[in-house]
């Protein structure tokens, strides 16, 4: 998804799966904690529905709506976390898992932190 767009642009936007039926509308964006990059939408399926998150990437905005490249019926069958609270990384790590993505890299551990110069690793 396009990185320069307002998260809050996205907010009440509708929200299509990859056949182009309505899921919902977003109701709430998530930012990666360490990048600030928005990577989740929790989208309500429903007047008396839960949301459901889905991810940014690889979604498009396009017209007025969002477009998820996910079938309906896997998108409402995403694990509920409630909104408005912060997503752990056990409950991203779910969320990867339920849609089959890549889970991001990792950041590179630093092996050499406290090791004196001229040491040779064992």
């Amino acid at each position: 998804m396009q990185t320069d767009i307002d998260p809050r642009s996205l907010i009440g936007r509708k929200a299509y799966d990859r056949n182009g039926h309505k899921i919902g509308t977003v109701d709430e964006v998530y930012l990666d904690d360490a990048t600030g990059v928005p990577e989740w939408a929790a989208v309500r399926t429903g007047l008396f529905s839960r949301d459901a998150f889905v991810p940014l990437e690889p979604s498009e905005l396009a017209g007025d709506g969002l477009h998820v490249p996910y079938e309906r019926a896997l998108i409402k069958e995403a694990p509920d976390f409630g909104v408005g609270r912060h997503l752990s990384p056990e409950q991203e790590l779910q969320l990867y898992r339920h849609y089959s993505i890549s889970l991001p890299p990792a950041p590179h551990e630093v092996r050499d932190f406290g090791r004196l110069a001229g040491q040779d690793e064992a």
